[in-house]
């Protein structure tokens, strides 16, 4: 349930559809699942857990992840107006997975989710608890990415749709950038 329930993920698939249009806003939620599935093997290593005792590099992850965030929402809400927006070296398919993955491993929230619940579920006389807990993560993941593509593609066709009007489009373009700016802020004051 907890997947399915908006949050972080699902705001900057939004933003990035409204800002992007659909095809670079899927692009974004696979590259931020593969992030997210990072997460999941270094917490599936037992690693997780040391990131997470090292006060000083998790506090760095989470600041970082904000930092793109609230950048790529800047950059959008500065670019709102252009026409060729997608066309751009920064919005190309590659530019846009890579800045998702980072986004996706730097998502503080979804890691301490994982170290908290993924051995919750593990039990050593059921199998390996690694294969076990790289499972459920792959469960996770495909729940994830599932319930993020809705957002996204019904944001891209919102975005189609306002696309009909530069001015309109503009607008929710901006929108989309304020929405993931005023994201990375609020992940930037709550890891502070």
């Amino acid at each position: 349930m907890i997947i399915v329930v908006p949050g972080p993920s699902v705001l900057f698939a939004i933003g990035r559809a409204l800002v992007l249009g659909t095809k670079l806003a899927v692009l974004s939620v696979l590259g931020n699942a593969l992030g997210v599935g990072l997460q999941i093997v270094v917490v599936s290593l037992g690693l997780g857990v040391l990131i997470q005792q090292a006060p000083a590099l998790f506090f760095v992850i989470k600041i970082v992840g904000a930092l793109v965030i609230a950048y790529l929402g800047i950059k959008a809400v500065i670019d709102r107006g252009k026409l060729e927006l997608a066309d751009e070296k920064s919005n190309s398919s590659r530019a846009v997975i890579q800045q998702s993955i980072v986004v996706g491993i730097t998502n503080a929230k979804t890691f301490v989710f994982f170290v908290a619940a993924l051995p919750s579920f593990v039990s050593p006389a059921d199998g390996n608890p690694i294969l076990q807990m790289l499972f459920l993560g792959l469960i996770f993941s495909i729940i994830g990415i599932a319930s993020d593509m809705v957002y996204a593609v019904a944001a891209g066709k919102a975005r189609d749709w306002l696309s009909t009007s530069e001015k309109r489009l503009a607008n929710f373009r901006g929108l989309g950038g304020s929405a993931l700016a005023f994201l990375g802020v609020y992940m930037l004051l709550d890891a502070l």
